[in-house]
Formats: structure tokens, sequence, C-alpha cells
């Protein structure tokens, strides 16, 4: 178990692939690509009905799809394994079509589920009433932390866009950003409780390092939570939480 005061270039280290696994990643992926475009699921401006952990989600145009960049389900995955008490506050951050908000919240009281994307707001609240969930999972519309004024929880949950640059549209937002992972970092203290953390996926698709530098500057602890290897990427989830003096892993 990594301490949570390692250095983000040491933390980094679970996404680094060896040059065979880049050549064999390259290769799977570009397989992939190609049983994506035969099977129809690469068009990702579709309506598409999914299924993650047994839980149906209609997925709408311009909304990130949970199984088709594998990092949605994954960290659906681990949320569900965390066996979270009755009485805690999640917010999920980035939503999407909501699945990790509606594993969340098979368990907890409430979770609010943000995003900045309108459609994907509309996806999730039609995936909460699908799953019956709709009296547990607030959904609400903006910017990161904006329509969370004053309040805090104990679990966050972000699966940020991996890659930095301007987005071309809605759905280009859920892969790249100027400053999301700033300005997430910079908030995350105050929206936390006293003993609330974060979790986050990363990919060795993206700009881990430069995340993970981010949360250090901003002085929040990082430990490795969960990892997960597939032939054509790696995936990590990072816990956080504000630093203070003798925090460990």
């Amino acid at each position: 178990m990594l301490e949570l005061a390692q250095a983000p270039r040491s933390a980094a280290h679970v996404l680094q692939q060896r040059a065979p696994e880049r050549w064999l990643g390259a290769l799977a992926g570009k397989l992939l690509e190609l049983s994506y475009r035969v099977s129809g699921k690469a068009r990702y401006d579709d309506y598409r009905l999914e299924r993650v952990l047994g839980t149906p989600l209609l997925v709408t145009p311009s909304v990130f799809n949970p199984k088709i960049p594998r990092s949605g389900a994954f960290l659906a995955s681990r949320i569900a394994t965390l066996r979270l008490p009755a009485g805690v506050d999640v917010l999920d951050m980035g939503t999407g079509s909501g699945v990790c908000a509606l594993v969340a919240a098979r368990s907890v009281r409430r979770v609010v589920a943000v995003d900045i994307n309108a459609a994907a707001v509309r996806c999730a609240q039609l995936n909460a009433l699908l799953n019956r969930l709709e009296h547990r999972v607030d959904v609400r519309h903006g910017d990161l932390y904006e329509p969370l004024t004053g309040e805090r929880f104990d679990l966050v949950l972000f699966n940020p866009p991996f890659l930095r640059g301007t987005p071309r549209d809605d759905r280009d937002r859920a892969w790249r950003s100027r400053d999301v992972v700033e300005r997430f970092a910079a908030g995350l203290a105050a929206h936390l409780n006293p003993q609330g953390y974060a979790l986050v996926v990363l990919s060795s698709f993206g700009e881990a390092e430069f995340f993970l530098e981010q949360f250090a500057h901003s002085g929040l602890a990082i430990s490795i939570d969960a990892e997960r290897r597939y032939i054509n990427e790696r995936l990590a989830i990072f816990r956080l939480k504000p630093w203070t003096e003798g925090t460990r892993a």
C-alpha cells in the first residue's frame, strides 16, 4: 500500500506501460476499434441500452458511455465493493449516464450527481427513474462545484476527462478540458466532510502524472485504491483526501 504522501511521479508509475505492452496495446486497440465499428458500438451519438453490474442504462447522444471506454464501469465496480454505510452522502462529479451515482444510491441515503452537459443531466435523470432510484439521486446541471454551494460529502467520485485541451463539443467534454483537474483539486477539500475522501479514476491513455501533481499541489494526500490492467490500457483509482500530519494510506 502506498503512503498517502508519496510523490505523484511514483503514484503514476502504476499506469506506465513497458514497450512490449505499448506495442500489444496499440495492436489490441486497433482490433478493438475495428470490432466496435463492425458491431456498431463506435457510434457514440446513438441511443444505446447498456448494462453495468446488472444496472440497465440508457445512454443518449453526446453522453459518455461507461462501457466503451472502460473507466466508468471500472469505477462503478469499485463502488459496488465498498459496502457504503446507509448514512453516507455521495457526490458523483461528471456523472454522465449516472452509472456511478446509481450504484452508490443502492446503499446510501443520498447521491448528488453533477454534469456540465445538459444532455447528461437528462440522461442520468432518466436512468434514475428507470432504476427506481430517483428518490435518492439528485441530478444537477453545472460546472464542477458551481451547484454545490456550502454542501459537503463523505465520498466524492470522479471519472474526469483524461486529456488537456479545448473540447470541441459537449461529448468531447468527457475526454478533454482546459482546467477541470486544477479546479477540481482546488475545491475538493471545501466539499468533503472531516473523514471524507474522493475516488478518482485515471487511465494510461491520459496525463495521469499531471493530474496527480495538481492533486499534490492542492494539498491532497494520494494513495492507490485499485488498479486493473487490460491488454491495451491500465486503469487506476486514486484515493484523495486533504493532507494532515501523520496521514497514511
